[in-house]
């Protein structure tokens, strides 16, 4: 073995029992080195295998008799693959740590963030508790945590996602790790934290001369942070090279569709290049710029908030009584028009969802006008708002929490028809249905399947659906592709820009992804700590931000 190889990892293959009892291979002959001080990117789309091969080499997959691992992964000249429970605790943490996605779940709700660093320290390190506790406040200073004292003290939900991410950080690096192994750890992240993570990553491998393996499915944050990278391909490697080689010259097709399917943050396609053009060899040069039709702001718009206020209790006195509030919207005012896309933009807490959904009456407004096809929504009672609401849907962030798993599809979709008794009778519904399913690129075969047997983008597709059913005016999709894959993403954007075309549907589409908003929108909001601090035509937004809040979210977007 190289010495400047940390890690070598040779024909490994892994395999899953399914519930048939076959074995499928979900990990075929893959091969790459870490070098001793590099980054390595691993590539790919959900499924790809990027994740299974690295917990493979971590010892965190399934027992032999539901998962098979074959090959050979050399850490430091010693195989880890086959090394039993005992030998890989050794290994684990003090040798190679894991930093995982989404903080939240990856933290033991139950205790303290200093109190899980501590407990890595003592478990691989001869260090009493005073010690520990000492190390893991400078851990928390050198992460750049603010009030390190404090958050040794807090539990995980007290702190906001990239302080999270940052506490996470700071468990990998307790035992001083020659490899870290970060699996899509910015993905939930705003573009600003996401900034800040990657950056302070990079110092730290730097000051620390840390290997790291960065697994994700954007390109664009993979070129902040990546020496190597290998591209992974329903299993395979396709693609492997240094970064500026492969970001920049890619030999493969399923490289540059990754490349190209990202929103460019010049001009405004009308669509976006996707995955499958690259693959099939489609003619993918046929993104032309933007020809959408100009919004008649002439007529009265179909929605106009007025001095929106929404206010929070946070805690209350023994009399019950207010006693501290969050006004999470403040004073907010805009309007928009018929077939108007309205990005709304801003980091998480700034209260864009709040809007978005004080808008629809999901939460109560403390005051100002929501005016609705000239009606005034805030004062509706509950039955009035009950029956705009065919005119009102909404498309939620996480296609599967936001699904019933006992439902089936055709029944998911077709429930608002029942509620609504729209079309008559249930063999008009259920054409109805099948022909929506048809539009937004669902099979009608899948009418009787359940959530559960669907890919992510599948599912969100499902929710465009519901949404749809209704045949509703105004459409708010709320972070509703932030949980996809750049390629999937894509579909799906593309998708909502040909039904909006289609049946003149108005959205306001609520997203932290500046690129993303940028392509869809004809106008931006961008919010901050619950006000509005700048609202501009898409194009003019993007050349010339006036507001420094609003540069800052620009600067942040990863560019390769």
């Amino acid at each position: 073995m190289d010495e400047d190889n940390l890690l070598e990892i040779q024909h490994l293959n892994v395999s899953f029992k399914d519930a048939d009892g076959e074995w499928r291979k979900v990990v075929d002959d893959v091969g790459y080195t870490v070098k001793r001080g590099r980054a390595l990117g691993v590539v790919g789309e959900s499924g790809s295998g990027k994740s299974v091969s690295s917990l493979a080499v971590m010892g965190l997959l399934p027992p032999p008799s539901h998962c098979k691992v074959e090959g050979s992964a050399l850490f430091m000249g010693q195989e880890l693959i086959g090394m039993d429970d005992k030998q890989m605790q050794d290994v684990r943490g003090k040798h190679i740590s894991m930093i995982f996605q989404e903080p939240m779940t990856s933290l033991n709700p139950v205790k303290r963030c200093g109190e899980q660093v501590v407990e890595m320290m003592r478990l691989h390190e001869q260090v009493d508790y005073e010690e520990a506790r000492r190390r893991t406040l400078a851990l928390f200073e050198e992460v750049m945590l603010p009030r390190p004292e404090s958050i040794f003290d807090s539990y995980p939900h007290q702190i906001s996602g990239g302080q999270k991410q940052r506490v996470m950080i700071a468990m990998a690096l307790a035992c001083n790790p020659e490899l870290v192994i970060a699996d899509e750890p910015t993905t939930a992240l705003d573009v600003t934290v996401q900034k800040t993570i990657l950056q302070l990553l990079r110092d730290l491998q730097q000051k620390r001369k840390l290997s790291i393996i960065f697994i994700t499915h954007d390109l664009g944050v993979i070129a902040q942070i990546a020496d190597d990278i290998v591209v992974m391909y329903k299993g395979k490697i396709v693609e492997r090279g240094d970064a500026a080689t492969v970001l920049h010259n890619p030999s493969e097709p399923y490289t540059r569709g990754l490349i190209a399917c990202r929103p460019p943050l010049e001009g405004r396609p009308k669509r976006l290049p996707t995955v499958a053009d690259f693959m099939s060899g489609r003619d993918v040069a046929a993104s032309d710029e933007d020809v959408r039709e100009t919004i008649d702001r002439t007529q009265p718009p179909l929605l106009s908030v007025n001095g929106l206020d929404v206010t929070y209790v946070l805690e209350r006195n023994v009399w019950g009584k207010p006693r501290k509030k969050l006004n999470a919207v403040d004073g907010v005012s805009f309007d928009v028009y018929k077939g108007e896309t309205l990005g709304l933009v801003g980091e998480s807490g700034c209260g864009k969802t709040t809007l978005g959904r004080a808008i629809l009456r999901l939460v109560d407004s403390a005051s100002g006008s929501i005016v609705f096809k000239g009606k005034r929504l805030d004062t509706m009672k509950p039955g009035e708002v009950r029956r705009m609401r065919p005119s009102m849907q909404i498309i939620f962030q996480d296609p599967y929490s936001s699904l019933n798993p006992r439902m089936t599809v055709g029944q998911t979709i077709i429930e608002p028809l029942e509620n609504y008794r729209m079309y008559g009778n249930a063999t008009q519904r259920r054409e109805k249905v099948l022909e929506l399913m048809e539009k937004v690129g669902l099979d009608p075969d899948w009418y009787d399947r359940y959530p559960h047997e669907f890919s992510g983008g599948q599912r969100q597709r499902i929710c465009i659906a519901r949404a749809l059913i209704l045949n509703p005016e105004l459409v708010i999709c709320d972070e509703s592709v932030s949980a996809l894959d750049v390629s999937v993403q894509a579909q799906v954007l593309n998708l909502l820009n040909e039904l909006k075309e289609e049946f003149g549907y108005t959205y306001i589409f609520i997203s932290h992804d500046l690129s993303v908003v940028h392509f869809l929108s004809d106008r931006i909001l961008v919010m901050q700590n619950g006000k509005m601090v700048e609202l501009e035509d898409s194009d003019k937004l993007f050349k010339n931000p006036q507001n420094p809040y609003t540069q800052r979210l620009l600067d942040a977007i990863p560019r390769m």
